[in-house]
């Protein structure tokens, strides 16, 4: 089941931020006996669900509370959650995480971001299109359909922006025939399957390890149908973030479970990326500056559109 931004802010409610516990609970476990840890929507509701599920069940049992998984249909409803204080724990895309911490002036700051099989941190924006579209850059698809994502992607919005613009595409409305937010990664590759659109953005670590080798794992895609036209610079990782407001233990038990749940729970973090990432990596907002300039760009451009 998704949730959008509306149905999370209420339908948490119930969840304050310093809650009270009738239980036997003490230090920050009794102000806090559940945690809410939201997801963008990099894939479909129930591929999420598979995906992240075991991971906080293992986070429960390490942290002592309950600790529940809210999947939602759009990047702001996490956003948003994050406002409102009733998502304490959210997955986010660079540049969402850096909205959501513009939007509480603060109030949300990252701690991890995964570590892929090589060793490195962080990922790529790639365009997708058909294999038989005689396009082979950006440019050739002129007056064609693009995909982007979502207003807060980074892959699939923000620095696909920035690079055309640097091409000289100022303005994509008016490079292609129309310009849609698919709403999730997945629905923009089957987009161009489909051919609603002619080319679509989408996150890409490797061949082995991309929105679109999850598809095709999962039979949604076949390989041989489609290839890569453009391929960024590298972008910093997508990242786990907090509430600056939790207490200071809750923070150092939630770092601590992530960090090692590679070896407490192998099984619950493999399914996490199909067992391609190789564990997690602290981080700080030090690490986003770089995607704070990349939003501003972006914002700079959407108000000379306005």
């Amino acid at each position: 089941m998704t949730f959008d931004r509306r149905q999370i802010v209420a339908g948490l409610a119930g969840l304050p931020l310093a809650a009270g516990s009738a239980s036997a609970q003490s230090g920050w476990q009794a102000r806090f006996p559940e945690l809410v840890m939201a997801v963008v929507p990099a894939e479909n509701a129930s591929g999420l669900t598979g995906r992240m599920e075991p991971f906080c069940a293992y986070l429960g049992r390490e942290l002592g509370v309950k600790v529940t998984l809210r999947i939602a249909n759009d990047y702001a409803a996490v956003i948003e959650g994050h406002r409102a204080g009733n998502i304490h724990i959210g997955f986010h895309g660079p540049s969402s995480y850096v909205r959501a911490r513009t939007v509480t002036n603060g109030g949300v700051e990252p701690f991890v971001t995964t570590i892929n099989s090589d060793g490195s941190t962080g990922y790529y924006s790639v365009l997708y299109t058909r294999a038989d579209n005689p396009a082979a850059s950006i440019q050739d698809l002129r007056g064609k359909n693009l995909c982007l994502v979502d207003p807060n992607s980074t892959s699939g919005n923000n620095v696909p922006r920035f690079a055309m613009s640097r091409m000289g595409i100022a303005n994509p409305d008016q490079h292609f025939a129309r310009v849609v937010y698919a709403g999730s990664h997945e629905n923009a590759i089957t987009a161009v399957l489909q051919g609603t659109c002619d080319g679509a953005f989408n996150w890409w670590n490797s061949e082995q390890d991309s929105n679109f080798s999850r598809m095709v794992n999962k039979g949604m895609v076949k390989p041989e149908d489609f290839k890569i036209i453009f391929k960024s610079d590298l972008i910093a990782g997508s990242p786990y973030a907090w509430l600056t407001a939790l207490p200071a233990d809750a923070k150092a038990a939630i770092l601590k479970a992530f960090i090692e749940a590679p070896q407490k729970d192998k099984a619950a973090f493999e399914r996490l990326s199909d067992g391609k990432d190789r564990g997690f990596h602290p981080v700080t907002h030090k690490d986003y500056e770089t995607i704070v300039e990349l939003q501003k760009f972006v914002d700079q451009m959407r108000r000379a559109r306005s």
